[in-house]
């Protein structure tokens, strides 16, 4: 298969949110929210557009801190992490001010346990002005809405939805190295619902040359 970056609805809405946080007038916040069933591509999105437009990637992680979550920041900002929280926390402030950088937190719904973690990355928008996008599962929006204070602050929301005929049929064209026939397109799109199950079934096809897919 062709090595290749489809530009799929949804990618295209997570780009959409991306430039609509950054061209935000000083006095709107900067926060936003992408969340969506898993099997959806978010992660490989996350990844591609964090070097499309030189942000900086957290992948949050079970039970992580306040501190860990700022070590994580200042690292990405090729600094090293002083000792205390406080002084990582105006380390980052700094660097960001000086060298702004867009922060994507891919997996933050292993956040909600310790409300402190979002709250601080609500700090360090506030302090910076940098755009801050928040990236979780389907009930991410649910959750966050219980926690007002937050929530009254993101300005953008993008949803990832299952994917259309359209996009099996942009990914099929874009990737394969041989061509795949109409019906088998509607089949791929009837069957397969995750990113990856339609990459395999694609793989499966050419290398096969069938066409009947089984899954």
């Amino acid at each position: 298969m062709k090595p290749k970056f489809v530009l799929t609805k949804n990618v295209k809405g997570f780009i959409n949110l991306i430039h609509n946080l950054k061209n935000k007038p000083d006095n709107i916040t900067k926060i936003g929210l992408v969340y969506g069933n898993a099997g959806l591509g978010k992660t490989k999105t996350v990844l591609y557009l964090s070097i499309q437009y030189d942000a900086i990637y957290i992948r949050a992680t079970n039970s992580m801190t306040p501190k860990w979550l700022l070590e994580e920041i200042t690292k990405e900002l090729d600094e090293i992490p002083r000792f205390y929280t406080a002084d990582i926390f105006r380390q980052c402030v700094n660097t960001l001010k000086s060298n702004p950088q867009m922060i994507i937190v891919d997996e933050i719904d292993y956040l909600l346990a310790d409300f402190r973690t979002i709250e601080t990355l609500r700090d360090l928008h506030d302090e910076t002005g940098v755009p801050i996008i928040l990236v979780g599962m389907q009930l991410a929006k649910h959750k966050l809405k219980k926690h007002t204070h937050l929530f009254d602050r993101i300005s953008e929301i993008y949803k990832f939805t299952e994917f259309e005929y359209a996009d099996v049929k942009q990914i099929t064209e874009e990737i394969s190295e041989v061509e795949i026939t109409k019906d088998a397109i509607h089949l791929i799109h009837y069957k397969a619902k995750s990113f990856r199950q339609i990459v395999n079934t694609i793989e499966k096809y050419s290398s096969g040359g069938t066409h009947w897919i089984k899954f």
